[in-house]
C-alpha cells in the first residue's frame, strides 16, 4: 500500500465514520459495509493487509486506549468473568473450531486446524462496545466486554504462536506448552508494569502536558515491541502498562489529562475506521482466491459457514454454562467452603470471591457480542506468509475472512435490536451516578473548608491576619455557594428526571447544553466583530469555555466506560 492509497483509505473511512456517527450509526458497521461494496469498484487498487503493521502499529494504541479508559477497580471486582471469557472460551473456541475443520477440510491436519481456531477465537468488543454506549448497556456488562477485548488477543496470539511451531516441526509437549503461556503472560506483565511505573515517575516530577502526551503516544509501542522481543506477549504488556497509567492518572496534572483524553478520542475514529475499511476492502480480493482456488468452492464455503455458526455458538454456549456452573457453586458449594475456613485465618482463602450478577438478559447481550475484527485477519495473514508449509493454508484466509464478516454483519446489525428488545439497560445507574458526585462534592468541599480554617494561623502570621481573613472569608463562601448550587441542580435533575413522564437520556441532556454553550460563543464572537473584546480576552473566554464542554464530555464518557 502506497502513500496515496494509504491517505485514499484514512480520508474515505474517516468521512463514512463522520457520517455514521452524525447520524447514530453503529460506524464500524457502516464503515465495513461500504468497505466491501467498494472493494469492486473498477480500478480501485487491491489494498493488502500487512500483518506486521496491523499488530504493530494498530494494535497497540487500540489496546492501550481502551486500557485507560477501563476502571481498574471494576475490572478487579470482575477478573473471573474476564478471565473466563478472555482466555478459557478463546481456548475452547479454538478446540470446537479445530475439530470441525479437521472433519471438513481432507487435507488439513489437527494441529492446523488448531490454528485457524486459535485465529478466529478472538472477538473484537470495538463494534460492540460503541454499540453498548450508545444504548447505555449497564456498567458491569461493559467493563466485562472492555475486560475481555484486553486479554483475549494475547491467548489467540499465543495459541497461534505455539501450533505454528508444532506445524513446522518442533516438538512440544503440554508442559512445553504451559511453559510459552507462562513466559508470555510473565514477561508481559513484568515489561508493562515496568514500563508504566517509570513512565508515571517521570510524569510526575516534568510538569510538561506536551512531552508528557507524547511519553503517552509511544508507550505502547515501546512496550508491545519489547515484550515481542523477549518473548512475551505484547499485548499484556501494553494492557499492564494502559492500566497502571490510567489509574494513577489522578496524581498528574490537570493540562495532561484534558489534552489526552480528546487526542486518544481521535486516534481511537482514525484507527477504528481504518482498520474496518480495510477488513471490508478484501472482499474483492478472497473472491478472486475462491475463483482461482484449486480447491472446490462448495467445500470451502460449506467449511467457511460451519466454522461461522460454530464461532456464534460456542459463545452463548459457554457463557450460560459458566452461569448455571457458578450458580450452583454459589448456592451449594461456596457455603461449604466458608464454613470449612471459618475460625482458619490460613484457609480463608478457600471463600473465593464473590463476583458481580448478571442477569439472563445481561448475559444474553454478552453472548452475542462475538464480532470478530482485525486480529483475526492479521493472524491469518500472518500464517499465510508463513514461509512453513501448513496444511490447508489457502484456505486459512478466506475462512478467517468470512468468519469475520459474517459475525460482524449477523452479530453486529442485530446487536441493537437485542438490547433494545430485552431492556437491558440500568435505570438506577444514573441517579446513583448523581448521588455519588453530589456526596465527593460535599465532601471535597467540606475537606477544603478544613484546610482554610488549619492554615488560617499559619498564614496570618505570613501575611498579616486582616488580608487573610479578608481572602479565607471569601474563599470559604465562595465553596460554600458552589456546593449548594451543585447540590441543588443535581436534586432538581434528579426529581425531575424521576417525575417525568419521559426521561431524557444523558446525551440528550448533553445536545441542550451544547446549544447553550455555543450561543455564549456566538456572543463572544460578536462582541470580537463589533470591537468590544479585545483577542486575548477573547481566548481566555473561550478557554473557560471550552473547559467547561469538555468537562461535560469527559464526565459522560466516563460513566458510560467506567
Amino acid at each position: 500500500m502506497d502513500t496515496v492509497e494509504l491517505l485514499i483509505l484514512l480520508v474515505g473511512s474517516l468521512a463514512v465514520t463522520g457520517f455514521a456517527r452524525a447520524k447514530g450509526l453503529p460506524a464500524p458497521l457502516l464503515v465495513t459495509a461500504v468497505a466491501l461494496a467498494a472493494s469492486f469498484l473498477p480500478g480501485l487498487p487491491a489494498m493488502e493487509i500487512d500483518s506486521e503493521v496491523i499488530l504493530t502499529v494498530i494494535l497497540p494504541p487500540l489496546l492501550y486506549s481502551a486500557a485507560l479508559d477501563v476502571s481498574w477497580q471494576s475490572f478487579r471486582t470482575s477478573i473471573k468473568q474476564i478471565r473466563r471469557l478472555g482466555i478459557f472460551l478463546v481456548i475452547i473456541t479454538a478446540l470446537a473450531v479445530g475439530a470441525v475443520a479437521y472433519v471438513l477440510i481432507p487435507d488439513m491436519t489437527l494441529p492446523a486446524a488448531i490454528l485457524l481456531g486459535a485465529i478466529v477465537a478472538p472477538p473484537d468488543a470495538v463494534s460492540a462496545a460503541a454499540i453498548g454506549r450508545k444504548l447505555g448497556l449497564p456498567r458491569r456488562v461493559m467493563t466485562v466486554l472492555s475486560g475481555e477485548s484486553l486479554i483475549n488477543d494475547a491467548a489467540s496470539l499465543t495459541l497461534v504462536r505455539v501450533f505454528t511451531l508444532i506445524i513446522a516441526g518442533t516438538s512440544l509437549t503440554i508442559w512445553q506448552d504451559l511453559g510459552i503461556f507462562g513466559l508470555a503472560i510473565g514477561v508481559g506483565l513484568a515489561v508493562g508494569g515496568v514500563l508504566g511505573v517509570l513512565v508515571h515517575w517521570i510524569r510526575m516530577r516534568i510538569n510538561d502536558p506536551v512531552v508528557e502526551t507524547i511519553m503517552s503516544i509511544l508507550l505502547p509501542f515501546v512496550a508491545y515491541i519489547l515484550a515481542e522481543d523477549l518473548s512475551g506477549s505484547g499485548v499484556i504488556a501494553v494492557v499492564t502498562a494502559g492500566l497502571y497509567v490510567g489509574y494513577n492518572s489522578p496524581k498528574e496534572g490537570y493540562a495532561t489529562r484534558l489534552q489526552e483524553r480528546p487526542l486518544w478520542t481521535s486516534i481511537d475514529v482514525i484507527l477504528e475506521g481504518f482498520v474496518f475499511a480495510l477488513i471490508g476492502l478484501q472482499l474483492n480480493t478472497v473472491v478472486q482466491d475462491l475463483v482461482e482456488s484449486e480447491r472446490s468452492l462448495a467445500q470451502t464455503l460449506t467449511a467457511a459457514g460451519v466454522v461461522l455458526v460454530v464461532v456464534i455458538l460456542v459463545r452463548p454456549l459457554f457463557v450460560f454454562e459458566s452461569y448455571v456452573r457458578n450458580r450452583i457453586n454459589g448456592r451449594w458449594l461456596r457455603p461449604l467452603r466458608v464454613r470449612a475456613s471459618r475460625g482458619h485465618p490460613k484457609l480463608r482463602w478457600l471463600r473465593g470471591t464473590a463476583e458481580p450478577k448478571l442477569n439472563w438478559r445481561e448475559l444474553t447481550v454478552i453472548s452475542w457480542t462475538g464480532m470478530r475484527g482485525v486480529v483475526t485477519l492479521a493472524a491469518a495473514v500472518s500464517v499465510v506468509a508463513n514461509p512453513t508449509d501448513i496444511p490447508a493454508q489457502d484456505t486459512i484466509f478466506i475462512i478467517a475472512f468470512i468468519v469475520t464478516v459474517g459475525t460482524l454483519l449477523l452479530q453486529g446489525l442485530t446487536l441493537p435490536f437485542v438490547i433494545r428488545s430485552l431492556k437491558v439497560q440500568d435505570p438506577d445507574e444514573d441517579d446513583e451516578d448523581i448521588r455519588s458526585e453530589m456526596r465527593l462534592n460535599q465532601r471535597t468541599t467540606e475537606a477544603a473548608i478544613e484546610l482554610l480554617e488549619q492554615r488560617r494561623p499559619d498564614w496570618s502570621k505570613q501575611f498579616g491576619s486582616e488580608a487573610v481573613d479578608s481572602v479565607v472569608n471569601r474563599l470559604k463562601a465562595r465553596l460554600e455557594r458552589q456546593a449548594e448550587t451543585f447540590r441543588r441542580d443535581a436534586e432538581e435533575e434528579e426529581d425531575e428526571e424521576r417525575n417525568a413522564p419521559v426521561r431524557l437520556r444523558g446525551s440528550q441532556i448533553q445536545d441542550i447544553r451544547r446549544e447553550l454553550l455555543d450561543r455564549r460563543r456566538e456572543i463572544v464572537l460578536e462582541e470580537r466583530e463589533k470591537g468590544n473584546l479585545d483577542e486575548e480576552v477573547m481566548r481566555r473566554v473561550l478557554v473557560t469555555l471550552d473547559a467547561e464542554e469538555l468537562a461535560m464530555d469527559s464526565a459522560q464518557a466516563s460513566r458510560s466506560r467506567s
